[in-house]
Parts: C-alpha cells; sequence; structure tokens
C-alpha cells in the first residue's frame, strides 16, 4: 500500500449508552487500531455535545499513549482559538517527552461548538473583539514549539518546558484554501477535512498551492469511510447519516451534526438564519471498494495518507468497519490470495 491509513475517533455515544461508554469503547479502538497496522489514532475536540464524549482530546490521547504501545496518538485536533499557545505547548512537550516519537498535536480553526460553548471557554477573559486572531496564535505556538521565540517579542526569554529530545509531529486541519497557506506558511503539515468539506475541485487547488508552499511538508486527507461484509450494509450505515449546515445572513456557514444543533446554532447568532440538511460523503462498501475508492484518491490527489473517519454510533458497526478497511485485514487477504495460487 502506498498510502498509510490512520483513524480519526469521536468517542460517538450510542443510545441507550453513557458517555463513560463511548470513552471505553475508543480506548478499545485504539488498541485494536494498533494490532491492525493503522499508523495513527486521533481523538477529536467538541464541546456540550451529548452524542459526542471527547471533549478534551489532549487528555484523552494521554491515557491512549499509556495503554497503547507503539501506534502515534494524536488529537485531530485541539481548537487553538480557545487556548494559550503556550499552555499548548507545554502539554505536548510533556507528552512528547513520556512517548518520544508517538506523539501528534493536530490543532483546528473551528470552535468545536456552539456560541454558548465558545463563550464559556473564553470565560473572563477580554472582549472578542481583543483576542488574538488564529494566525497569530498559530505563529506564537510555532515558535514555541521550535523553541525559537520571535527577539522582537516580550516573550524572547520564554520556553514551553520540558524540551522533549522528539518534538511532537504537528500538523494543522482545515477545510480551506486559507488552511493551506497557513500551514505551508508556518511549515505545518496539512490535513485536509474532506469529511466536512467534500469538494474534490477545493481539495485539488489546497493540495497544489500546500505543496508548492512547503514541498518538504505532508499532505493528508480526513475522509469519512464506512466499510461492512456487503455493499448493501455499508450503504444503509451511510444512508443514515446527515449533516445540517447553518447558513447566517452575514455569510458565515457552519456545519452540525443534529437540526437541534443547527437551530441552537442560528438562534444564538442573533441574526437571520436558515438550516439546510445533507448527505456527507462518504466513501462505503466492502472493504475491496472502499480500498479502490482510497487508492483512487492517492493516484489522483496524491494523498501521502488517509484519516479515516468513522461517525456510525454502534460500536459493533465502527468497529467492523475499522477492521475491514485496516492494513492487517488487507495484508492477511492479499496472502490467503497468493496462497490460493
Amino acid at each position: 500500500m502506498a498510502y498509510k491509513l490512520s483513524v480519526l475517533d469521536q468517542s460517538p455515544v450510542a443510545e441507550g449508552e453513557l458517555p463513560s461508554d463511548a470513552l471505553k469503547q475508543t480506548v478499545h479502538f485504539a488498541k485494536q487500531a494498533e494490532e491492525w497496522g493503522y499508523y495513527r489514532f486521533w481523538v477529536a475536540e467538541h464541546h456540550h455535545h451529548d452524542q459526542l464524549a471527547g471533549s478534551s482530546p489532549e487528555v484523552l490521547a494521554a491515557y491512549l499513549l499509556a495503554r497503547t504501545n507503539r501506534i502515534k496518538i494524536g488529537t485531530g485536533g485541539v481548537m487553538l482559538q480557545h487556548y494559550s499557545p503556550f499552555k499548548v505547548a507545554e502539554n505536548f512537550h510533556v507528552l512528547s517527552s513520556l512517548e518520544p516519537g508517538r506523539v501528534d498535536l493536530g490543532i483546528g480553526k473551528g470552535p468545536g461548538g456552539l456560541p454558548l460553548a465558545a463563550k464559556a471557554l473564553h470565560y473572563s477573559e477580554q472582549p472578542i473583539e481583543e483576542r488574538k486572531g488564529f494566525e497569530e496564535k498559530l505563529r506564537f505556538l510555532t515558535e514555541l514549539l521550535e523553541n525559537q521565540v520571535d527577539a522582537e517579542s516580550a516573550f524572547h526569554l520564554l520556553s514551553a518546558t520540558p524540551l522533549p529530545e522528539q518534538k511532537p509531529d504537528r500538523f494543522l486541519l482545515g477545510a480551506s484554501m486559507e488552511s493551506a497557506l497557513f500551514a505551508a506558511k508556518y511549515e505545518w503539515n496539512f490535513v485536509f477535512a474532506a469529511f466536512l468539506n467534500p469538494n474534490e475541485g477545493l481539495l485539488q487547488e489546497a493540495a497544489h498551492l500546500y505543496r508548492s508552499l512547503y514541498p518538504k511538508g505532508r499532505f493528508l486527507a480526513a475522509v469519512t469511510v464506512i466499510a461492512a461484509s456487503t455493499e448493501e450494509q455499508a450503504k444503509q450505515l451511510a444512508g443514515e447519516q446527515k449533516i445540517f449546515k447553518v447558513h447566517l445572513d452575514s455569510g458565515t456557514t457552519v456545519t452540525v451534526g443534529t437540526r437541534e444543533q443547527a437551530e441552537a446554532y442560528g438562534k444564538s447568532a442573533k441574526e437571520g438564519y436558515h438550516v439546510t440538511e445533507h448527505k456527507p460523503e462518504v466513501i462505503c462498501g466492502t472493504s475491496e471498494q472502499v480500498k479502490a475508492a482510497l487508492d483512487h484518491l492517492h493516484e489522483r490527489f496524491g494523498i501521502d495518507e488517509f484519516i479515516c473517519h468513522t461517525p456510525v454510533r454502534q460500536a459493533a458497526d465502527r468497529f467492523l468497519s475499522f477492521k475491514l478497511i485496516s492494513p492487517e485485514y488487507h495484508a492477511s487477504e492479499k496472502e490467503g490470495e497468493e496462497h490460493a495460487i
């Protein structure tokens, strides 16, 4: 296989289960992902969400590092707008000092929740119009991770200790040309969030821009993947998936997972809005069909690695999907074919 396969898990809470059950499933999946040959396992950040239990990815990542042995563990991602870059750098330097070579720092531009949660995350801080913008925070975080704070900065003598022997791998997640530009400018690996914005034209443009500006960087794509024993079963699971877009009169569009969240976001914005329902772009089918689709995307766009996101809530279905598309499964299938010959 010319590309790597990795996992993004959001710790979905199935009907009738507790959030603690969802987190335990995530731990179980991480351990299985390691056995099945996945390259990395990431966890996400969602706030004030009764259907997703992963609100603190850096805490969950620390636990997963302690429960696994080889697989890279990271965040997909820390929502940088809410946090001090200094504290983010400290957190991941601690993790990298404990598990050198296994820690991924993935960051995102989004809020990870509705406006009320974002307001709570900035409790007692300065008014929003006075806060630092994403690019300024990204620049400062990059300097801290490199231990090269700008000499003109008030923080030029600052180090985010402990300084690890091996720095965490760093990834910027985004679904826009601006994100690709930021990733290249500050020399971060870039993950195009195709599961949020399944626009192949934009994917191609973002890949071209990123590679032209930062040829050494790695270009990854996060995709929604659902595999099952039969094509019909996979299509049924895929057909259950929905996303909702909130279109504000000001021109902003936000994607959420339920109509209730969409209405709550629209009402909190204090301006006109309307909500549209969409079917997400899902790569679905049998193991062989999913692999063929990923092979096609790799060949067409030169994607170095796929971060596979499977939003199915029932743990058994998600578990089987991860297993069927895993490198270990495909290796055993190929070996079986060779023995048959």
